[in-house]
């Protein structure tokens, strides 16, 4: 198909609304201009699906992930967007809501939205509760209908306060795909019964995403930090210049031995994977001037608080090619199985794997990163994934109980600096007993995952790589289409990945980046 063609096919597609179509077109013409200087070996690795860019466009003339400090801005106002500090609640929502469409992102909306109960907490000193509910539900809704996207990200806790509450009071309330919502738990600081509140949302919401502070803390300095898009860990007024990620199987596939693949093959692509990196983090800092806006001026992002995201997936396809061991199957997976998620040698070689990547990016200097570093990553997946498990998790359909589940995978979680996830499905008769999704997750951090997400069987609006997608709007999107921009994603990743066949377990026993017809 030429390029004629393909625009043609985009501006005459029943699906897509007039905005989305804007979007795909100007995906087509970054995709037009001519690619970045790369090595041979680079540009064959990235053919053959080893290393892949994530369809940043070829030209990155923003960062793949931005988080202002909404704080400072709301505290001093904006020279550039002609504000003044705010002074009350309503004049911090509207400025909120002005600044996050000058926010830029690889999905053109802001993936983060701020620490909202901290930066609210100021104004709403003498409110009403009730009247602190009704202004923060419209502002949900605004969000929901003028952002709609399930990358934008707000974040809440560890503190208890009414900001924190009311909003996930009205994120159960409407069941919204966005925004996505991270809720940090922190146990000297976060009440019982607050984590309560936040987990019986996820039993009728599927959210939040309940994530551990101290071990996210203490990855960053005293500046702090913001999860966002799907899972994401970043530094606060910094963000994500880039993200590569490496496909393990692949990588596995041409080892040949666990020996060749720790001493050569994966060293070798992680080294064409930081030459894509080099490569993609100096035009952006370079030649974009993009640090050069307005968010830079007024301090609310600072160039040296960017890092790469090294990104690596297919973990469970890697240690079961290294090992010799058949695709396991789902009439399979309740037996006793030699498989990854099931088998201690299995998990122990995964837990290696991530330990020497884990190595293998702290010792790499880049030119534009964090301390000069790129944050290792456990990529989610994308819609185009096809028989390749996101991050390190255990293949869809294949998933043992959740304890074994959580057991099999806590130990990569200390490697995974910026983000690690795993999807937990749960049966619905949880809903009648969300004591067991409170102790669960209690659980989940203990051990030492960096989050807890779980989606519960019955609900309409669950997770896919960890952004939400309603099941019922997959059902109708072919059809009519959708104006929440990821509901395109999530039909496309429950044909290609498998998504939609995780495992419902009782509790004894979380995106297509280019257009696609």
């Amino acid at each position: 198909m030429t390029l004629q063609e393909k625009l043609v096919q985009i501006v005459s597609d029943p699906s897509l609304s007039p905005k989305q179509k804007s979007n795909y077109l100007a995906l087509e013409a970054d995709a037009s201009l001519a690619y970045l200087t790369v090595s041979e070996a680079v540009t064959q690795a990235m053919k053959t699906g080893i290393i892949c860019d994530m369809f940043e466009g070829n030209a990155p003339f923003k960062p793949r992930y931005v988080l202002p400090d909404y704080g400072k801005f709301l505290q001093q106002g904006s020279d550039y967007l002609e504000l003044r500090a705010a002074q009350d609640l309503d004049e911090a929502l509207n400025a909120l809501t002005i600044i996050y469409h000058h926010v830029p992102s690889v999905t053109n909306i802001p993936v983060y939205l701020g620490q909202l109960d901290e930066i609210l907490m100021p104004f709403v000193d003498g409110l009403d509760e009730e009247l602190v509910y009704r202004k923060l539900k419209l502002f949900w809704i605004m969000l929901d209908r003028t952002l709609p996207d399930a990358f934008m990200h707000v974040n809440i806790g560890p503190s208890d306060n009414i900001v924190c509450r009311t909003i996930l009071r009205v994120d159960a309330e409407l069941k919204q795909v966005a925004p996505n919502l991270t809720f940090m738990y922190d146990p000297d600081i976060t009440p019982d019964e607050l984590l309560q509140l936040a987990t019986g949302n996820i039993c009728q919401c599927s959210k939040p995403h309940i994530a551990n502070y101290p071990v996210h803390k203490q990855a960053y300095d005293a500046q702090g930090f913001g999860i966002v898009s799907c899972y994401n860990s970043l530094p606060l007024a910094g963000g994500a210049n880039t993200l590569v990620r490496l496909n393990l199987k692949e990588v596995a596939l041409k080892a040949g031995s666990i020996d060749n693949f720790f001493s050569h093959t994966l060293p070798h692509y992680c080294r064409l994977t930081y030459e894509l990196i080099e490569a993609r983090s100096k035009f952006l800092h370079e030649e974009s001037h993009f640090f050069g806006s307005f968010l830079v001026k007024e301090a609310l992002i600072e160039e040296q608080r960017f890092a790469p995201m090294f990104g690596i997936y297919g973990m469970a396809e890697a240690v079961n090619i290294l090992l010799g061991q058949p695709e396991l199957s789902e009439t399979a997976s309740e037996k006793p199985s030699k498989h990854y998620g099931h088998d201690k040698t299995a998990n122990e070689l995964g837990h290696r794997i991530s330990a020497a990547l884990d190595s293998i990016v702290k010792s790499t200097p880049v030119t534009y990163g964090y301390h000069g570093r790129a944050l290792l990553h456990s990529q989610g997946g994308i819609s185009l994934d096809i028989d390749v498990t996101p991050g390190v998790r255990i293949p869809y359909g294949t998933e043992p109980d959740p304890v074994t589940h959580v057991r099999a995978l806590a130990e990569h979680h200390q490697y995974y600096t910026s983000g690690i996830s795993d999807i937990l499905t749960i049966d619905e008769t949880v809903k009648s007993n969300p004591e067991a999704m409170y102790q669960l997750c209690k659980g989940t951090l203990s051990l030492g995952f960096r989050e807890f997400t779980a989606n519960v069987a019955s609900n309409d609006l669950v997770r896919v790589t960890g952004y939400m997608i309603k099941l019922s709007d997959i059902a109708d999107f072919k059809r009519q289409g959708s104006r929440t921009n990821t509901t395109g994603l999530g039909a496309e990743a429950a044909d290609n990945t498998g998504i939609l066949n995780r495992k419902a377990r009782v509790t004894s026993h979380e995106q297509s980046p280019v257009y696609a017809k």
